[in-house]
Formats: C-alpha cells, sequence, structure tokens
C-alpha cells in the first residue's frame, strides 16, 4: 500500500559518507522501507547525515532513529544540529542500534552461523568483533567492547580490534581460526576496504561477516524499537 501523506511518523538517520553523500541513500531507504513493512499504517524515511537534501525530507517527523553504533557526539550534538539546519525540530531521539540490547544475541547467531558454514568449529576459533573506535572519544569503543561482552557463549575467546585506535585490528594477536564480526551500521569505506584490508594483514584466518547493521534481521529490530517509541 502507499505510504501515508504528510509528515512521516518514523526517520532512521545514518552517518553517510561525506565524500560521496548519496553514496549510501538507496541502503537506507530500503532498511526505512523494510521497517515501514512491518509498521502498517506508519511511515518511515531514511536519511544520512552526508545528504542534507535527504535530512529536509524530515520536517514533522516523530520520532528518529540513530543508525549509529554509539551513543555519542554524532547522536547526542552533531545529528540534532545538522536537523535543525534542515529545519527538523519537535522530534523524539530513540536509542541507537548499537545499544539495542537484543543486537548481541543476534551478532552471536551471525558469528556461528558464519563460523559453521566454513567449516569452523566455534568452540575452537576465536571471534573479532571489529569497531571503528575513535582517538577524540571512548563512546565507540565503550560500545563495542560492550557489546561483546554481551555476546551469548560459544567461541574459543572473543576479542576486540579497531580501526582508528589500539589494538588496531590489523595487529591484534590470533592463534588459530577466527572470524570477524564488523560492529558497524553500513557498509561503507570502513568495510569494504579497511576492514578486509586489515584482516589480510593479519593472514586471513577466517571468515569475514557482513556489517551486523546490514544483515537480514535489522529492520524487525529496529521495526520493534520504533513500535514502543
Amino acid at each position: 500500500e502507499p505510504a501515508p501523506q504528510g509528515a512521516p511518523d518514523f526517520a532512521i538517520v545514518a552517518h553517510g559518507q561525506p565524500g560521496d553523500p548519496g553514496a549510501l541513500q538507496p541502503e537506507i531507504e530500503a532498511l526505512a522501507a523494510a521497517a515501514a513493512a512491518l509498521l502498517p499504517g506508519h511511515r518511515v524515511l531514511g536519511a544520512t547525515l552526508a545528504c542534507p537534501r535527504s535530512l529536509a525530507t524530515l520536517k514533522g517527523v516523530g520520532a528518529v532513529y540513530p543508525l549509529f553504533m554509539a551513543g555519542g557526539w554524532f547522536v547526542n550534538s552533531e545529528m540534532p544540529r545538522r536537523l535543525t539546519a534542515a529545519g527538523v525540530s519537535d522530534y523524539k531521539v530513540l536509542s541507537p542500534l548499537g545499544l539495542d540490547p537484543a543486537l548481541p544475541r543476534l551478532g552471536g547467531r551471525i558469528a556461528e552461523d558464519t563460523a559453521r558454514a566454513a567449516g569452523l568449529d566455534p568452540a575452537r576459533t576465536t571471534l573479532v568483533v571489529a569497531g571503528h573506535g575513535s582517538s577524540k572519544s571512548s563512546a565507540s569503543a565503550d560500545s563495542t567492547r560492550a557489546f561483546a561482552a554481551a555476546l551469548p557463549p560459544g567461541f574459543a575467546r572473543v576479542v576486540t580490534g579497531f580501526i582508528e585506535e589500539p589494538p588496531y585490528l590489523n595487529a591484534i594477536h590470533l592463534d588459530g581460526p577466527a572470524i570477524c564480526l564488523p560492529f558497524f551500521a553500513t557498509n561503507g569505506e570502513h568495510t569494504k576496504i579497511d576492514i578486509p584490508d586489515a584482516w589480510t594483514a593479519l593472514g586471513r584466518p577466517g571468515p569475514l561477516t557482513p556489517p551486523i547493521g546490514t544483515t537480514a534481521d535489522i529492520p524487525a529490530l529496529i521495526a520493534a524499537s520504533l513500535r514502543a517509541a
């Protein structure tokens, strides 16, 4: 059925790629459409901070779901600033994807399925959670570590590695087979280039999963959060 006319009920807002503002817009719009399909009678739009034109479509939105992996500066300061600049106001900000309590169980299932599909026994395999990290704030690393600590048991050990702070992903010590679970919301340059390059530097000890925010159960997880808003 066509979406209701007027202001959207909900918006999913991601970071996007500043150097290519339109690059992730189709991905975010598809995610919003998938979430909306689970919320009959509600309109859900997708936008990125990198694309002011997409933010302007959110005028009148009732609640914003941050497609971010931490509740740091971007969620608390920069996203509100850019939404205000786009003429968006009077909305509720929901908890970001990376802090959803249902996410570790989903991540554990994705990791185990990936390991078994590659012929690896999780009990003899290291699970590497790859996070963004930052030299300016601890929010990203804190969120990544909290997620890793909350993963259900099943792997021989769980370690974290980062792109922008120690311990760097390309320098962590691994002994035996491993799989890598990128703790990222979208499939941008870090997950397409930086993480595969770092994994190659480690000798490709096992498979890479897709970024957790792009996996099949994420629309239902987001819809549940929107439904409860």
